[in-house]
């Protein structure tokens, strides 16, 4: 484990500097090799659809953060392998699908996404060697060395228990599956792990990311990734079986879990989902009970009362048990299945193979989801209510806003970076700070690497 410190004066006195300028300013002024890139039409009122070319381009040349995305791979404002020797994937506008893709620094990564204008872009691991070698080198020598820790959330993973929406569609009620998830995952990430530089970011449409980036995260292999993936998988199994058996007497984890999410049952799953009113979701709560005869007797109330909201069901189920319908009631096996079915209704579904592997590529923060046009923005874990997927800006929004910001504006105001004229503009800041304290860490990390006080063992 690493052995915390006190923040060492320079730091904070390097952190202050950093936090009173922005990152943008962190580098000269000079972004290094022009780009040829005509925007003459960058002025004029953007009336395109967000998938179309012109849009992503200026979208990429007016309010893309490189700089930031930069310092946050490469641990550092010195350039260094960690960004060097990162995998970049682009998704051509064609669906041409470009891997191993590399870049020296933010302005060549930025030069090239001008020139291939990708629809979207993905991240892979750190390598041994540059990605664009690999070719020429021997297989052994040609190995994924770090990346961060990922996980990935989709609301379609939910379809067999929201009433709301399907598919890609979403609203706010079943958003609120998200909410708890990042509450649980980042809860768990951080007390059970130690885990501290934990960004979540919007999907785009229908789901969250997270990227754990301490660097005892970014180490880990697959087999230790796979171990903190299967700690935090508790739903399981197919769409028709029971998809929650856990061992009694719980994990402390799973304990904690359901304590937060007992709040929260009532108001989503009993009120807002009501799962159980029909007869098919009445033979799937049957289903998940353990006693013959209790069902029995749920079964002949509920047919005598067809459409009983979720919520009355629910507590029929303590009545009936409490009344003695069943001889034979084991309630320990009865308060565990309720528990069960709690668990399967509301804990988080993660996609755990995105999870497992090292070489898995996620796609970049930042980017504009193709379908939706939105930008997939950073989540503020510590404000996830106010967080609305619908009010996420889209491409053509913003590039809207440059407009209207400098339509009767002089020169000055015309020096405001782009981000900043936008409803970008907190989400990029909350990403600067997000940024500046894995920077902070990643000296002291070296720091005391250097003086051998420091280990990053699992």
């Amino acid at each position: 484990m690493v052995k915390e410190e006190p923040v060492q004066p320079e730091i904070i006195s390097q952190m202050d500097q950093i936090h009173t300028k922005p990152l943008d300013n962190l580098f000269d002024d000079d972004d290094g090799e022009k780009m040829d890139i005509d925007m003459t039409e960058s002025s004029a009122p953007v009336t395109f659809s967000h998938s179309d070319e012109k849009v992503m381009m200026q979208f990429y040349q007016r309010l893309y953060p490189f700089r930031h995305i930069f310092l946050w791979l490469n641990h550092s404002q010195l350039s260094s392998k960690d960004f060097s020797n990162r995998e970049f994937a682009f998704t051509l506008q064609n669906d041409a699908y470009l891997r191993y893709q590399s870049f020296n620094s933010f302005e060549a990564l930025k030069k090239d996404v001008l020139q291939k204008n990708p629809s979207r872009f993905e991240i892979g691991p750190v390598y041994s060697a540059n990605p664009r070698d690999r070719k020429t080198l021997r297989k052994a020598m040609f190995k994924p060395l770090e990346k961060e820790l990922v996980f990935d959330i989709d609301m379609t993973d939910y379809d067999d228990v929201r009433t709301c929406c399907s598919k890609t569609n979403i609203c706010e009620k079943c958003w609120k599956w998200i909410i708890i998830a990042i509450r649980i995952i980042d809860t768990a990430l951080r007390e059970d792990f130690g885990f501290k530089h934990i960004l979540w970011v919007y999907s785009g449409r229908r789901g969250a990311h997270a990227w754990v980036c301490d660097k005892r995260a970014r180490i880990m292999d697959d087999q230790r990734r796979r171990t903190v993936a299967n700690y935090l998988e508790v739903v399981r199994g197919t769409p028709q079986g029971k998809k929650v058996d856990l061992k009694r007497p719980l994990h402390p984890h799973i304990s904690r879990s359901l304590d937060m999410l007992r709040t929260e049952f009532k108001s989503h799953i009993l009120e807002d989902q009501d799962p159980w009113r029909n007869s098919q979701g009445t033979e799937k709560l049957l289903n998940l009970l353990p006693d013959r005869e209790l069902n029995e007797a749920l079964r002949k109330k509920w047919t005598a009362h067809p459409q009983r909201p979720s919520e009355n069901k629910w507590a029929d189920i303590d009545a009936l048990a409490e009344s003695g319908v069943s001889q034979a009631l084991n309630t320990k096996a009865l308060v565990a299945a309720k528990q069960d079915i709690l668990l399967e209704y509301m804990y988080p579904r993660l996609d755990v193979e995105v999870s497992k592997h090292l070489n898995h590529l996620l796609k970049a923060p930042f980017c504009v989801h193709p379908g939706t046009g939105r930008i997939c923005v950073p989540i503020d874990p510590n404000h996830l209510e106010s967080f609305n997927p619908m009010a996420v800006p889209t491409v053509t929004q913003l590039l809207t806003e440059i407009d209207e910001f400098e339509t009767g504006r002089g020169e000055e105001d015309k020096k405001v970076e782009d981000y900043e004229k936008t409803n970008l503009k907190s989400y990029v800041e909350f990403f600067s700070n997000f940024v500046v304290g894995i920077l902070a860490d990643e000296k002291r990390l070296k720091r005391e690497r250097e003086e051998g006080i420091v280990r990053l063992d699992f």
